[in-house]
């Protein structure tokens, strides 16, 4: 027979109207949710609670088949539930104002108590800003930190890609139930997350997409994070919720800036003007959250791809020119031809070149950019 204290905390976390607020109102009145359950509703009012959590049933029945599917999930031996008294609960989600009675995870649970930097941004993300989000989580990873973000396309996946690439530890918080899987394209990635770190979720087993979920997946998403980034952002991107989110729970925000003339980096802009910390290299992420990890410092690798160290050593005058003619901001191919004055199969051979290298990414419409930090000396 399933333990009755877990199929307590399962029936909470399915209440109809019972959100994550009122479940804290509910511990924080009675300690446990069977308590909660073996109260009057005349007690259940006395202590001020909404009508929902009043009028809530006092048996297992009309929640029994939703909890069943949840306790048949975990059986597998990488599934776990998780509830607010278990010792495994991470500690810093916790110390937010809605964290949820209940994770349903696949993976390690130790993940959820390891240091943790979230990255998010845009789903329709720049090439630019992708491979950005990857070297920044590889660096990050590398480091000890674990990178949190959201699964999804764009940004999410490239922050999960950088870790998984260094061989580190990473983590990603779903918006549906741990049996639904959003966005499908991402099934492989979800496989490789679950074998080194964690996919977690707040909601019950059944639980199908639905765009109201989004913003309670990104509190929890900013939760478990010592610090969040936003990458890439337009002014209106979900991602800033997230950011925000760390904010009011006294967690650093931080933001990549960019052009002012591009629309997809506004909601960066504006995050620091809203006292998000600028940041311009992963190593300076390290120095924003240090202080809010317990125990010994990330120990940095001794060179950070993202920081704007490297020389030109290694390339040729053509190339160096090509890139000096270039911005970060996406320009033309005549326009490149103009500015460096070459001929159109030479600076075709060059861009292949620094493409290939990592310092150049083609854009649509023929357009290129500068991906990587190489300084002139």
């Amino acid at each position: 027979m399933a333990d009755r204290a877990l199929e307590a905390w399962l029936w909470l976390a399915r209440l109809p109207g019972v959100g994550p607020r009122t479940s804290t109102l509910i511990i924080e009145a009675y300690g446990h949710p069977e308590a909660f359950r073996a109260a009057s509703e005349a007690d259940r009012a006395a202590h001020g609670l909404p009508r929902a959590a009043v009028r809530a049933p006092h048996d297992l029945a009309s929640l029994q088949p939703g909890i069943d599917a949840d306790l048949r999930w975990a059986e597998a031996g990488d599934r776990h539930l998780i509830a607010r008294d278990d010792a495994r609960y991470p500690t810093l989600l916790t110390r937010i104002g809605d964290p949820p009675p209940m994770l349903y995870l696949r993976g390690d649970p130790d993940a959820l108590n390891e240091p943790q930097v979230a990255m998010v941004g845009a789903r329709n993300a720049s090439e630019n800003a992708i491979h950005i989000a990857e070297e920044f989580a590889a660096y990050l990873a590398a480091t000890g930190l674990t990178v949190t973000s959201g699964l999804a396309l764009g940004i999410d996946s490239a922050a999960h890609e950088g870790a998984l690439a260094v061989e580190g530890r990473t983590v990603a918080v779903m918006a549906t139930g741990p049996d639904r899987l959003y966005p499908r394209d991402n099934e492989a990635l979800a496989d490789q997350i679950a074998d080194n770190g964690a996919l977690v979720t707040e909601m019950p087993t059944g639980t199908p997409v639905s765009r109201g979920l989004f913003p309670r997946r990104n509190r929890l998403i900013a939760g478990l994070s010592v610090g969040t980034l936003v990458v890439e952002a337009g002014r209106h991107s979900g991602s800033l919720e997230t950011a925000y989110r760390a904010i009011e729970a006294g967690r650093e925000a931080m933001a990549i800036p960019g052009s002012i003339h591009n629309p997809r980096v506004k909601g960066c802009h504006a995050l620091i003007r809203n006292g998000a910390r600028l940041v311009e290299s992963a190593r300076q992420v390290i120095e924003e959250v240090g202080h809010a990890i317990d125990g010994p410092a990330p120990s940095a690798p001794p060179a950070d791809p993202t920081a704007d160290t490297t020389d030109w050593t290694a390339l040729d005058a053509r190339e160096i020119a090509v890139l000096e003619a270039m911005d970060h901001d996406p320009i033309a191919f005549d326009t490149l031809l103009q500015r460096a004055s070459l001929t159109p199969d030479i600076l075709s051979s060059i861009l292949l070149k620094l493409e290939l290298s990592g310092d150049v990414a083609p854009c649509s419409s023929g357009y290129y950019m500068r991906t990587s930090n190489r300084a002139g000396g």
